[in-house]
């Protein structure tokens, strides 16, 4: 049977999260096969490889010969798969019933869709706010570091990165999805070389959903339907680490996307806005106790 379904997983020491997450995928859909490769980033570190090869045979595994990250991790999965619908899928997930179908068939009707995702909720039930983001701005990031976006979530003027002014539970185009669960076409995602591998964690959803906007394709969101994302624990454990890559990452997408020519004024102006919105949002982070950033 042939692969309608490609879910392309990048672990790092995930032995504790895949049982679920591959408990939660079918094997068919829509009446073809799915194929699930994860591609183990910690090389077996955990014994992750050592569980899929024994628990999980129908699932390709591929160590690497290094820690790839995770736009090129998921480029390694692209290649060595095949079905003509792709899902880059987290190891933290758990796909609820229903779900890959429903967006699988508004990929099919809906050929102008470069890009679609349910509503990622999290552990406690809430919203992962960033499974549907407005094309972040400076404007942006200065109400989310200065918490006007959280204080006032209904008013669009503060709110144009997390959308907290739309509807959860409804459809529509946003700027950009979460990397936890990215699903589109083969021939769009390989047309356009997948994740750009010069970003070796984080920013590189935000910058595949630009160029999926640049080659006039849709990206979707749609929450009327909903899967579990367990996220945060990576962050909470080395949050100095972790939110100085968040955030330069981050401004590294900007640098490319809006300063093309290489102006200097232009990248003085986002290293600082950037260096600025991260000491303001660790300051916020340590006084709150909630240990997490707020990128773009």
């Amino acid at each position: 049977m042939s692969a309608v379904l490609s879910i392309i997983i990048v672990a790092y020491r995930s032995r504790g999260e895949l049982p679920a997450c591959l408990g939660s995928l079918p094997r068919e859909i829509g009446g073809g096969g799915v194929e699930v490769c994860v591609i183990d980033n910690s090389r077996d570190a955990d014994g992750t490889l050592a569980l899929l090869r024994t628990a999980y045979p129908w699932v390709k595994a591929i160590e690497p010969e290094a820690n790839l990250g995770f736009g090129r991790a998921n480029n390694r999965g692209l290649h060595a798969t095949q079905g003509s619908i792709v899902l880059f899928l987290n190891p933290d997930t758990v796909v609820r019933p229903g779900v890959l179908e429903h967006l699988i068939a508004r990929v099919r009707a809906e050929p102008e869709i470069g890009l679609i995702s349910p509503r990622l909720e999290l552990a406690d039930g809430s919203m992962d706010l960033a499974c549907r983001r407005g094309i972040p701005s400076l404007w942006d990031g200065f109400c989310r570091a200065a918490g006007l976006a959280r204080r006032f979530p209904r008013t669009r003027w503060f709110c144009g990165y997390n959308l907290t002014h739309l509807p959860e539970r409804d459809t529509y185009d946003v700027g950009a999805i979460n990397g936890a669960f990215m699903l589109g076409p083969r021939d769009l995602l390989s047309g356009l070389g997948g994740f750009d591998e010069a970003f070796f964690m984080y920013g590189d959803d935000l910058d595949l959903c630009l160029r999926v906007r640049q080659a006039g394709r849709r990206i979707v969101y749609d929450g009327r339907w909903s899967i579990v994302h367990l996220k945060g624990q990576s962050v909470d454990r080395d949050f100095e680490r972790m939110s100085e890559a968040i955030f330069d990452a981050n401004r590294d997408v900007f640098l490319k996307h809006l300063n093309p020519r290489g102006s200097r004024w232009v990248e003085w102006r986002y290293r600082f806005a950037f260096g600025l919105w991260k000491q303001v949002s660790r300051w916020r982070a340590r006084w709150s106790g909630r240990r997490r950033v707020q990128p773009a």
